[in-house]
C-alpha cells in the first residue's frame, strides 16, 4: 500500500484503508498506514496555521496602514485568527511557537501582498512582530 500516495488523497480513505489491513491482521501495514496518517493530519493543521497566520497578519497590517477605516469586523478576525491558533496548538502539541516562527516571513509576504490587494495601496508596514501578533490589544 502507498500510505503517502493515499494520505494525501484522502484522510477518511486513508483510515478506512487502516481498517481493513487490522481487520486482517496485518499490523505492521496498519501501523505504517497510522504513522502516515498522522504525518498527513499534521501537514494539514500546519496548513491550517499557516492560514490563520496570514489572516492575522493581514488584519494587523490593515490596522496599522488605515487608523481611520479600523472596523470591529478587524478586531474580530483578529481575534478569531488568534483563537483558531491557540486551538489547532492544544490539540496538536507539536505545532508550537517554533514552527509558527518557521511560518513567519512566508506568512507575512503573503499577508502583505494580500492587504495591499484590499486595500488598494502600498503598505509600509515592513514587519509584524509577535508582540503585535499575539500580546497586543486591538480595540476601538
Amino acid at each position: 500500500m502507498n500510505w503517502q500516495t493515499l494520505s494525501t488523497q484522502s484522510h477518511y480513505k486513508t483510515a478506512v484503508a487502516i481498517q481493513t489491513e487490522l481487520e486482517q491482521g496485518h499490523w505492521q501495514e496498519a501501523a505504517l498506514g497510522i504513522e502516515e496518517l498522522i504525518e498527513a493530519l499534521s501537514r494539514s493543521e500546519k496548513r491550517a496555521i499557516k492560514s490563520q497566520l496570514v489572516r492575522l497578519m493581514l488584519h494587523i497590517i490593515k490596522w496599522q496602514s488605515q487608523p481611520e477605516r479600523r472596523s470591529w469586523s478587524w478586531v474580530a478576525s483578529i481575534k478569531d485568527a488568534r483563537d483558531e491558533i491557540a486551538d489547532i496548538q492544544d490539540e496538536i502539541p507539536s505545532l508550537n511557537d517554533a514552527v509558527i516562527k518557521s511560518l513567519w516571513e512566508k506568512a507575512f509576504a503573503m499577508a502583505k501582498r494580500d492587504a495591499q490587494a484590499e486595500m488598494g495601496k502600498k503598505s509600509d508596514v515592513q514587519s509584524v512582530s509577535w508582540q503585535e501578533a499575539f500580546l497586543d490589544d486591538y480595540e476601538l
